[in-house]
């Protein structure tokens, strides 16, 4: 699928969404609408996301570099090479990309966004060095942004703590939803990337691995259901997600100083790269996000819905899920906007009721597909993204269909 039909496809879809809009419904404030939608579009990707992006990239880059000097981002690399030698054949062992990658998916999967993007993306660079066409997706960055954009998160911290500012009578109900939802999103996103690139996922030491993560996210269910009430829930998580992380940056630093390594020079060397990182992104991130706010201010969602709603009450099948999918459609578009979606939906129908939760298990199920192409190919100018959103769309829609029948299954 092209990014290049894609950004294109969101302009005319929406334009033709709001000619219609002004034809038929009447609506002269449409086309103002849009237009202004671009410029702050515009304005929220430089100053609202690249801005804010640099210093977080200056402090992680930084922190990172310490950690590869300190020998820690090699162990780990160490430590899970049988497994990723397997789903990532083009990447040799012992390259320091794979020790990104494990530090991506940790944050990813404490619930640590600001973390997580900037070993993403270092994760990114690192594999870049091993593309041989350095404008077109490598099969191992398409597998690395698959597993990112698939969102396997065990902790949905923010999803709780907005639960808890509208009111909720238990925040943190949606947490095992929200688990089971984004963890078959990831399974779904490492099974269509392995058919395409004919990885053998019946290898044991693959079913191993994933056994062994499948395990170990029942277990953590079943202490959370067993040994927490739902008031602690989201207490533990918090201490635990940065407790966890404020954890690496001192292991990081103690073995740095027994290796002898300045560490504060080893700091100042890797996050100089920061700045850099975030002005090269700042195009990709413009182009996509005014792209999407022209489709989202076109009223094309208002469309869609109603569309979803008629095929299923003309089906005869249930319809109550189908005011929580705007926050399922916005998600793979817009962070920000799926977030307002999930407020939106909580606020009309209330935090407690089957809307309000399905939204907030939207929220959690995967993660934005369009804005992390965006992000992470443009940060070292990949335009040629081959099938790398078409995976990240059925890791998608595998995480809204669970969302849905988890759903049902606690608060249906």
């Amino acid at each position: 699928m092209s990014l290049n039909y894609i950004w294109s496809g969101f302009f005319l879809v929406g334009f033709a969404a709001a000619f219609a809009q002004w034809l038929f419904l009447g609506d002269t404030e449409i086309f103002k609408k849009v237009i202004d939608g671009t410029f702050d579009a515009a304005r929220m990707g430089v100053m609202d996301i690249a801005l804010p992006l640099a210093g977080v990239m200056t402090l992680w880059l930084g922190i990172m570099n310490i950690g590869e000097k300190a020998g820690v981002i090699g162990w780990l690399a160490k430590v899970i090479a049988p497994f990723f030698s397997r789903i990532f054949p083009e990447v040799p062992k012992d390259h320091p990309a794979t020790g990104h990658m494990v530090m991506n998916f940790s944050a990813n999967l404490l619930g640590l966004d600001n973390a997580a993007t900037p070993f993403g993306l270092k994760a990114m660079e690192s594999l870049q060095t091993l593309n041989p066409n350095k404008d077109e997706a490598s099969n191992a960055q398409i597998m690395f942004l698959v597993l990112h954009t698939s969102g396997l998160t065990l902790i949905p911290l923010a999803i709780m703590a907005q639960r808890a500012i509208l009111g909720a009578a238990d925040p943190s109900d949606i947490f095992i939803p929200c688990m089971i939802a984004t963890y078959a999103a990831t399974l779904a996103g490492i099974v269509a990337v392995s058919i395409r690139q004919r990885i053998n996922l019946f290898d044991k030491v693959v079913l191993a691995w994933l056994g062994g993560l499948t395990g170990a996210i029942v277990a953590l269910i079943w202490y959370f259901t067993q040994f927490l009430s739902k008031g602690e829930i989201e207490t533990v998580s918090k201490v635990v997600s940065n407790l966890i992380l404020m954890s690496v940056i001192a292991i990081f630093l103690i073995k740095a100083h027994l290796r002898k390594v300045n560490v504060y020079e080893a700091f100042i060397e890797g996050a100089k790269g920061g700045i850099q990182t975030s002005l090269t992104v700042i195009p990709y991130l413009v182009g996509m996000l005014v792209a999407i706010s022209v489709f989202r201010n076109a009223g094309v969602f208002g469309f869609i819905v109603s569309g979803f709603e008629w095929i299923f009450s003309s089906l005869g099948l249930r319809t109550d899920f189908v005011p929580a999918l705007p926050t399922a459609l916005m998600k793979p578009l817009s962070g920000s906007g799926s977030k307002a979606m999930m407020i939106d939906a909580m606020t009309t129908y209330g935090p407690d009721s089957f809307v309000g939760r399905l939204a907030c298990i939207f929220q959690g199920s995967a993660d934005t597909t369009f804005y992390i192409v965006a992000l992470y190919f443009g940060s070292v100018g990949i335009r040629r993204t081959r099938y790398a959103i078409s995976c990240g769309l059925i890791a998608d829609l595998a995480g809204v269909v669970t969302a849905i029948g988890v759903a049902y299954l606690f608060f249906g």
